[in-house]
């Protein structure tokens, strides 16, 4: 599994990412894509159309983040990324400590662009 350094020297992986995807977004175009409305802004055709995204992860009991790649046929976790303990916890102290899978926002987010250099 890759981690935040092996994504930091890959300027093609750090290009395709979506940081505005969500995992309920991506459900909905890449594993619901025969019964989407054609209007929105991503056309799912075939299983060669993938998105990559990153996602906050609970399930571990504290939040985590992977970049997912995502086509019709699988979800595929690249990456894991631990948070800074600040980060964390300030996650926590907003969210509760609910398991699940959420979208990648705030400060979190705000801290990953910054480390990809995409702001």
């Amino acid at each position: 599994m890759m981690t935040l350094n092996d994504i930091k020297r890959d300027q093609d992986l750090i290009n395709a990412i979506d940081w505005d995807m969500t995992p309920e977004e991506a459900v909905r175009l890449y594993l619901e894509w025969g019964n989407n409305w054609a209007g929105g802004n991503y056309v799912i055709r075939s299983r060669d159309d993938t998105a990559h995204y990153f996602v906050i992860n609970t399930w571990k009991g504290f939040p985590v983040v992977y970049l997912i790649k995502r086509n019709s046929h699988e979800a595929k976790e690249l990456a894991e990324i631990k948070i800074p303990e600040m980060l964390k916890k300030q996650y926590i102290q907003e969210n509760g400590k609910a398991k699940g899978v959420y979208s990648l926002d705030g400060d979190i987010k705000a801290w990953l662009k910054n480390e990809l250099n995409q702001f």
